[in-house]
């Protein structure tokens, strides 16, 4: 028996049997492993995944679980449909299911109206944009035989939707607090019905917590300040309420996103007070700021973290955690000697679901179905009337309106980043394009990069553009033509394009990645636009993604 399997035993039986391993050193345990034949079968729960179980970035994420399935939601911020619902049986692996908003109705500045002017800003929206506005850290319960979901914008207020199923039909959002500068709601019902929501404040702090109507649908009191320690837990944010043992639990991150922790606060009373402790950080691990999360437990009654760490271009990817309770409080990772916290797992046994997938997000797309693949986000709401799937089947046909730049144009078509590397290759028909128009594939956030074609004076150009500059290349004559994009592991990306569908020139060199901009990672997206007259098209064939097999089990 190999020392890996030596460890993952003893961490199996830590697991199984907390009030065992609690008071057995694991190492001890290690020691009985050696001591059992050679022969001893290995468990098969005993297979084990790598973080981070999601190389993207679903930002904010918090997780449910509603018999055997797991549910998770994500920030989605500006783009559309908004709110992504992830399903999982292993808590490994995940496919999109839903969206919860089909679009943004909360401002016109969601439709891009008129001409637009961006800063470099990652809070404030300017111009006739709302980047960076939308839906931040929702949060998501099942009660009562539906599932809720919760979120703030933070221009508009708190608002919340509902749905029988998570993959929808959902509700029209409802403004729960009409009140902007408001963050991170979380609704909790308890034992007897009351109906409680819990936030924070743009900035971070205090936590505040509220009666509710029994459906959840608006408060019944201005709040009550609940939590504020701003020096023990400064930045106190995205606050997930809990009850356990006749317990109130609030688990939070604190101290910013780059380098802060996770706290637990407990309490016998929702109204507190609240004891506090810190019980995940980055301990002697590589995993600074393990951040925002949510807790779950399968039907074994394992405890789980899923949470997000920030990760440069690639966003705030998540993380799974093992979760255990030792005196009365959540102890989250693996235990840090002579602490109470626990820090970050990079490998670890599987969740003990009862039930395995092979689930993966949805990536590559050949326009072959009649609505879009639920991996595609349009950067705002879109122009319904210039973009289609029907004109040509099998191909998506994008209209160029007028813009100057990438980011001010409407209808650029992204999707997450996939990392820690990718190439996605997308094929064009430029046949229609006109004068003043651009097409192509970018890596897309504030100073985007892309590959495409220009189209100036009647004759067409393969370009590299990097921050708004462009970068004109040969003559291009064809009926389609290939563009590719590899995403390293450092944050770069290489264009190149083909003529002929097997051999690809590179143009340019390797640029960083789009970088972390408006609370969002570097997206692979479609575009086009044009400085001259709207109306020229580009017809998308397929977008194929290719990607490291997806974080996983192995045994």
């Amino acid at each position: 028996m190999g020392k890996s399997t030596i460890v993952a035993v003893a961490r199996h039986w830590f697991d199984r049997y907390p009030r065992v391993g609690s008071a057995i050193p694991i190492r001890l345990l290690a020691l009985v492993v050696i001591a059992m034949p050679v022969t001893a079968a290995v468990p098969a729960s005993l297979a084990t995944y790598t973080n981070p179980v999601l190389f993207a970035d679903y930002s904010d994420p918090d997780v449910i679980r509603v018999g055997r399935d797991y549910y998770l939601v994500a920030s989605s911020f500006h783009f559309s449909p908004g709110i992504p619902v992830l399903h999982s049986r292993d808590l490994v692996h995940w496919r999109i299911l839903s969206h919860v908003l089909p679009r943004l109705p909360f401002a016109p500045q969601y439709d891009m109206p008129g001409p637009h002017t961006l800063t470099d800003s990652t809070s404030k929206p300017v111009g006739g944009t709302r980047y960076a506005g939308g839906v931040w850290a929702p949060s998501i319960r099942h009660h009562s035989g539906r599932f809720y979901v919760y979120w703030a914008t933070p221009d508009e207020g708190i608002f919340m939707a509902t749905a029988a199923a998570a993959a929808g039909p959902w509700t029209a959002p409802v403004k729960v607090i009409d009140q902007p500068l408001l963050e991170d709601p979380c609704p909790f019902w308890d034992d007897d019905g009351t109906a409680w929501l819990v936030h924070s404040r743009h900035g971070a702090g205090p936590l505040i917590l509220h009666r509710m109507s029994a459906d959840g649908s608006r408060v019944l009191d201005a709040g009550t300040t609940i939590v504020e320690d701003k020096i023990n837990l400064p930045i106190l944010e995205g606050p997930k309420l809990y009850k356990r043992e006749g317990w109130y639990y609030i688990l939070a991150p604190f101290g910013g996103v780059e380098k802060g922790a996770q706290a637990a606060l407990r309490a016998r009373d929702i109204r507190g007070p609240y004891q506090q402790r810190v019980v995940l950080q980055q301990g002697a691990t590589a995993l600074q700021g393990p951040h925002q999360g949510g807790w779950v437990e399968t039907p074994s009654g394992q405890g789980w973290f899923l949470h997000f760490n920030s990760t440069g271009a690639f966003g705030r990817i998540t993380h799974l955690q093992p979760l255990r309770w030792v005196d009365g409080w959540p102890l989250i990772g693996d235990p840090i000697p002579r602490s109470t916290a626990g820090q970050p797992v990079a490998r670890h046994a599987v969740p003990d679901t009862g039930t395995g997938s092979r689930y993966h997000i949805q990536a590559s797309d050949d326009f072959t179905a009649r609505t879009l693949g639920p991996q595609w986000e349009w950067n705002h709401n879109p122009d319904d009337r210039a973009w289609s799937l029907s004109v040509r089947p099998g191909h998506l046909r994008l209209i160029a309106g007028r813009a100057e730049h990438l980011v001010t144009a409407r209808n650029t078509l992204t999707q997450i980043l996939q990392g820690p590397s990718s190439r996605i290759t997308a094929r064009l028909d430029p046949l229609a394009m006109a004068d003043g128009q651009r097409a192509g594939l970018s890596l897309f956030g504030v100073r985007p990069s892309w590959v495409g074609l220009v189209r100036t004076g009647g004759v067409t150009r393969v370009t590299l553009a990097v921050e708004g500059a462009e970068k004109v290349g040969p003559v291009f004559t064809g009926d389609q033509i290939d563009l590719r994009a590899v995403v390293t592991p450092d944050q770069r990306v290489a264009y190149s394009y083909s003529t002929d569908g097997r051999t690809f020139a590179p143009i340019g060199s390797a640029v960083a990645l789009a970088r972390f901009s408006w609370w969002k990672g570097s997206r692979p997206a479609l575009f086009t636009f044009t400085r001259g007259m709207p109306g020229g098209s580009v017809d998308i064939d397929r977008v194929t993604v290719d990607t490291p097999p997806p974080t996983g089990s192995s045994r």
